[in-house]
């Protein structure tokens, strides 16, 4: 599936552009995202997705295939697997970055494939996430952009909570996850009944 995001930060095209490659300093504002090492090309981490009382944690790595600094336009490839299980997630993310009015525009494009429990949500639902994921990604990306270097925090080493889609995706989404578990469940209650009658029947 494809999906398309844009949001600015109040910082000028070049300071956006240095930041946004500073994966240390950006890391913290993806939910549930671990990064374990980092050569300037190649990111080597994980991320931990909850979805309702299931945490499946992805480990993979994500590649700059581009980074064109004159034409502000980054290609990430990330790949990943879960750790129990046998879910996939592979994305590339192309983002552009434009001056705007002082600060930056940022266009998002991300071709995604994901497997496994996550996926049962269909695109709808997951594009829902996008959006939230990137409106919190680019809120924290601006609050540190803009802060002084005294006043950055210090980073502390506890992992980072897990992603939850539910909660990410907000109420109307939980309600729909809700009504096809109990769609799942009333399809399985009415075969298990099914099953009975006929074994009753041939007794």
């Amino acid at each position: 599936m494809e999906l398309h995001h844009e949001f600015t930060v109040p910082v000028p095209v070049d300071d956006a552009w240095r930041a946004l490659l500073d994966i240390e300093r950006v890391a913290p504002c993806l939910p549930g995202a671990v990064v374990e090492e980092y050569d300037g090309k190649t990111v080597t981490g994980s991320v931990k997705v909850k979805v309702g009382p299931v945490t499946v944690t992805y480990r993979g790595t994500a590649v700059f295939e581009e980074q064109d600094e004159p034409a502000h336009r980054i290609v990430l490839a990330a790949s990943g697997r879960e750790t129990r299980g046998q879910g996939t997630a592979r994305a590339t993310v192309t983002a552009t970055l434009a001056e705007r009015d002082g600060g930056t525009a940022v266009s998002v494009r991300t071709d995604l494939t994901v497997t496994g429990r996550p996926a049962q949500f269909g695109r709808g639902v997951l594009a829902e996430v996008g959006d939230r994921l990137v409106g919190q990604f680019a809120a924290c990306l601006a609050e540190r952009l803009t802060e002084r270097p005294q006043d950055e925090p210090v980073l502390d080493e506890e992992e980072p909570e897990p992603l939850d889609l539910l909660r990410t995706a907000g109420l109307p989404v939980a309600k729909r996850a809700a009504a096809l578990l109990a769609v799942a469940l009333l399809a399985w209650l009415t075969a298990r009944l099914q099953r009975r009658r006929r074994t009753g029947r041939h007794r």
